[in-house]
């Protein structure tokens, strides 16, 4: 017989006081800091842009989900920590994403599902399904939905980019590097990489070297070169940094898998400047061996004073096999306690050669190597888990338009450095992950705060600082070019 006492739980006790949880605390989201996020990137129409850009060869009777309404439950998943279609069956009903992606919570309407979500990562159609499959003209159309849209939505990084700096640049460093992402399972394409002695997809991925910004990640077999592709991305990425502004001058960095001479021809016929890694080998340790000898001596002298030392010097006519002409040659000779080491770097720079490997050459520290970590580590940009090789491509390039959002969100916040400087796992902790109870009313979806929560403030400044970037992106002009402050000595 029931008692009308509500459901409750109770735990332990705290003095007189009893711990108890009872299911009657209305809807509560926990993450409610993506609000502020949303608007702002739906305020530069940034989702609605890409969505209108992507084919979609589902017949209209058969949608629900339009690919905005996808593209936005997915993209925020991601943001939140809930990388995985399976995510989609809790939170398609959760009031908070279902706000994110312009349905009202009112749960009549829940969101696409795992399985929704999963037929549009293979493009998947239903049109003429009554057909056997080989007759079925829908699938020329699904063919074509999964691999234009690769394209397109690296094309619209590019133009995300463009469209969001607020001053004109008077220089762009493109960052290449490539990433291993292991694979556990049957993935398409997938292969056993002796190097880094794992099965895995091997992604390539190019980025702003002075903002992180991505500027696109393409998904290649697991045993390519590392080089593989590396020249038709850096085309289409200029082509359209030049069509906009003809006279930027543009940087090329990346390590010793991108040293070779189809690369190197590339960028001097597009007049780009270029340092990248480059191999030791016989010739280069003669050609050095002299340098060396001099710091050995100095070192053994002054050792007692100076644990570590290093020399730069040029190497203005090295020619290796396959080159049509010599090229310059950094090489950096160092001693520590540990040993020596001999570092090249083959540029078309001039100037101090100390001055361009520090100052330039390994900032590659910092990026690409940091948003490369933080697509892994903050984004989860390497759960692959698709078996189709289109899929996962499709499903890397969310991650990555995830991650422009981020960076995004840091430069339009550049005036609170504690939201400017924070990785993606602080600001989800710090700004994003917030519990909220949500009410509707004939006129408001309201999303009440805890009185007690900490960051209201700051909440508060980072809404204003938004505003004013989206304002100053609105305006006509963007200002004048930045200065080049591109080589400290």
């Amino acid at each position: 017989m029931a008692t009308g006492c509500p459901k409750q739980l109770t735990f332990w006790s705290i003095g007189r006081q009893q711990v108890t949880t009872t299911p009657d605390g209305g809807r509560i989201v926990s993450d409610a800091g993506l609000i502020p996020l949303r608007n702002f990137e739906k305020q530069l129409g940034l989702l609605a842009d890409l969505a209108r850009r992507l084919p979609d060869p589902r017949s209209p009777k058969f949608i629900v989900h339009s690919q905005e309404r996808i593209l936005t439950q997915q993209i925020y998943q991601i943001l939140a920590g809930y990388p995985d279609c399976n995510d989609a069956q809790t939170l398609r009903d959760d009031p908070l994403f279902q706000t994110l992606a312009d349905v009202s919570p009112d749960g009549k309407q829940p969101l696409a599902s795992r399985s929704t979500l999963n037929r549009h990562q293979y493009a998947y159609t239903r049109r003429d399904a009554e057909l056997p499959r080989e007759e079925r003209p829908a699938l020329l159309d699904q063919r074509a939905a999964q691999t234009g849209r690769i394209k397109i939505l690296n094309e619209f990084l590019v133009d995300w980019f463009i469209r969001t700096r607020t001053t004109v640049p008077t220089f762009v460093i493109i960052d290449l590097d490539a990433s291993d992402d292991p694979t556990h399972g049957q993935q398409v394409l997938t292969g056993f990489h002796g190097y880094f002695d794992q099965h895995q997809y091997f992604p390539l991925f190019a980025f702003d070297g002075m903002s992180g910004f991505p500027l696109a990640a393409w998904l290649r077999p697991g045993t390519v070169h590392a080089s593989t592709g590396a020249i038709d991305t850096l085309a289409l990425i200029v082509r359209k940094l030049r069509a906009i502004w003809p006279d930027l001058l543009i940087l090329v960095r990346g390590d010793t898998g991108f040293a070779i001479p189809d690369m190197y021809e590339f960028c001097e016929t597009e007049s780009l400047l270029y340092a990248l890694g480059y191999g030791s080998n016989n010739v280069l340790k003669e050609r050095t061996n002299p340098w060396l000898a001099d710091l050995e001596l100095y070192y053994a002298c002054y050792s007692h004073r100076e644990e570590h030392v290093q020399r730069f010097e040029w190497i203005d006519d090295y020619q290796a096999d396959g080159w049509t002409r010599p090229r310059r040659i950094i090489a950096k000779i160092e001693i520590n306690q540990h040993g020596t080491n001999r570092r090249f770097v083959v540029t078309n720079l001039t100037g101090n050669p100390g001055g361009i490997y520090r100052g330039f050459y390994v900032q590659r520290g910092d990026v690409p190597e940091r948003p490369i970590g933080e697509l892994k580590n903050g984004l989860q940009a390497d759960r692959l888990s698709c078996h189709g090789f289109s899929a996962n491509g499709l499903r890397l390039l969310e991650h990555t338009v995830a991650y422009a959002l981020v960076v995004l969100f840091r430069e339009a916040t550049a005036e609170v450095p504690e939201v400017a400087t924070a990785e993606v796992a602080t600001l989800r902790q710090r700004l994003w992950k917030v519990g909220a109870v949500v009410t509707t009313s004939a006129r408001r979806i309201w999303f009440h705060l805890s009185e007690t929560w900490p960051h209201w403030n700051l909440w508060e400044r980072v809404q204003a600082a938004l505003t004013r970037f989206v304002e100053r992106l609105q305006q006509p002009s963007h200002g004048p070019p930045q200065p080049i402050a591109l080589l400290p000595m």
